[in-house]
């Protein structure tokens, strides 16, 4: 792992999915998570505050970058929800089959190199009535800022953690296994619009 991936990008990250915009969408979505939950992707720990804690037992936080677990650790500190930190990447989910309740998709899947095998190890480890939340930015539907997002991209990654700003989301989480119950899209507002198209809700296991 370089020095920017280490020491910069983590605070880059974290300052950027801490924006006002982004912390409203994740306050409608953490909430309802419950039971044993797996965050894939927990980074420096900003959905903490906004877990239900009469409802969640114990959160999983999956996390394979030691620099973002180093920024999570005020966030750990103020939270009283039990965290376990599980430093593999996504595509290798160190659990049992039928383990966690919820698992929570917060602007990672568009970083994950092999996604559709992540989806599966989600989806592997998620009990059969468990759900899927997520809240990611993808693919627009406008053809000039999917032509933009596709253009940029090759050039975005390596700046940004891997992220990609085309992805699809609802097709891949469908593709990976997963029935989609509610889903909701919108632009994030005041955001640039090639990194700023949400995709926000629930699915089940297929």
């Amino acid at each position: 792992m370089s020095f920017y991936e280490d020491r910069i990008l983590p605070h880059m990250i974290d300052r950027i999915c801490s924006m006002g915009q982004i912390l409203k969408l994740r306050s409608q979505v953490v909430p309802q998570a419950s039971g044993v939950v797996l965050e894939v992707g927990m980074g420096s720990g900003i959905n903490l505050p906004f877990y239900d804690a009469d409802k969640v037992s114990l959160i999983y936080g999956l996390e394979p970058s030691a620099g973002m677990r180093r920024k999570a650790q005020r966030n750990l500190e103020s939270s009283a929800l039990p965290v376990e930190w599980l430093d593999l990447p996504g595509e290798a989910i160190p659990l049992e089959d039928n383990s966690v309740d919820t698992v929570l998709l917060t602007f990672t899947l568009c970083t994950i190199p092999d996604w559709q095998k992540a989806l599966q190890q989600m989806q592997r480890v998620l009990r059969p009535d468990g759900r899927l939340l997520f809240l990611e930015h993808g693919r627009a539907p406008d053809a000039s800022v999917c032509r933009w997002q596709q253009r940029i991209t090759p050039v975005w990654k390596p700046f940004a953690g891997g992220c990609h700003l085309d992805r699809p989301i609802a097709e891949l989480l469908e593709q990976g296994g997963f029935c989609i119950e509610a889903l909701e899209n919108l632009y994030i507002p005041r955001t640039p619009k090639i990194a700023g198209y949400v995709y926000k809700g629930i699915a089940i296991g297929g």
